[in-house]
């Protein structure tokens, strides 16, 4: 079970899904959540199921005081690198918020300071924190969901399954068609030794 940070705060968590991607946007969710609300499945995006995380992105959205969600886009990443694009879709939630938080908590080590609201980072907030694993179940939802979408636009990629992380299925579509526009060109696209020639 998941615990409040502060009972005595108004607290905003939030997280972000798609660090790790060549292709896609880096997308965050920040969230503000009843001291009422209870969830006996509510955990880390990452080791939920879709089902799970689908029934709790409906929960959230529904309960929550106030939530946002934000996409830096490809162009954004390349221009001002992942951490830096990663930080900024955290505070572009957090704009979308309609209630002041009175503190912050992140998931992670790094993070920059919002209006000069106090935070806290928090390594694997994700799993201890209740408003930090309901950004990352916006978060991942809300970015699955989006490469879902350009998957229609380029199947080969298969999107719709890797969501644009490195698997080797993706690696092998960008070395058979190259890259699109949605892949993060500043990324190392493919490993320095591709297939050896026969």
């Amino acid at each position: 079970m998941l615990n409040y940070y502060n009972l005595e705060l108004t607290v905003a968590g939030t997280d972000e899904a798609g660090r790790g991607c060549l292709a896609g946007p880096v997308t965050a969710a920040a969230v503000i959540l009843p001291r009422s609300f209870k969830s006996k499945i509510l955990n880390d995006s990452k080791i939920l199921s879709l089902k799970n995380r689908e029934l709790l992105k409906s929960q959230i959205e529904a309960e929550a005081l106030t939530y946002g969600v934000e996409h830096v886009f490809m162009e954004e990443i390349d221009e001002i690198n992942i951490l830096n694009a990663s930080i900024l879709a955290m505070h572009r939630a957090l704009q979308k918020l309609n209630l002041d938080p009175e503190h912050i908590i992140v998931d992670g080590n790094r993070f920059k300071s919002y209006q000069n609201i106090s935070h806290n980072c928090i390594i694997k907030g994700d799993g201890k924190f209740m408003s930090i694993a309901a950004a990352s179940i916006l978060a991942k939802t809300n970015r699955d969901n989006y490469m879902e979408k350009i998957h229609e636009e380029f199947p080969a990629y298969n999107w719709k399954k890797n969501k644009g992380y490195p698997t080797r299925e993706h690696r092998a579509a960008i070395e058979k068609h190259g890259i699109t526009k949605y892949h993060r060109k500043t990324f190392k696209l493919l490993p320095d030794q591709l297939k050896i020639e026969f």
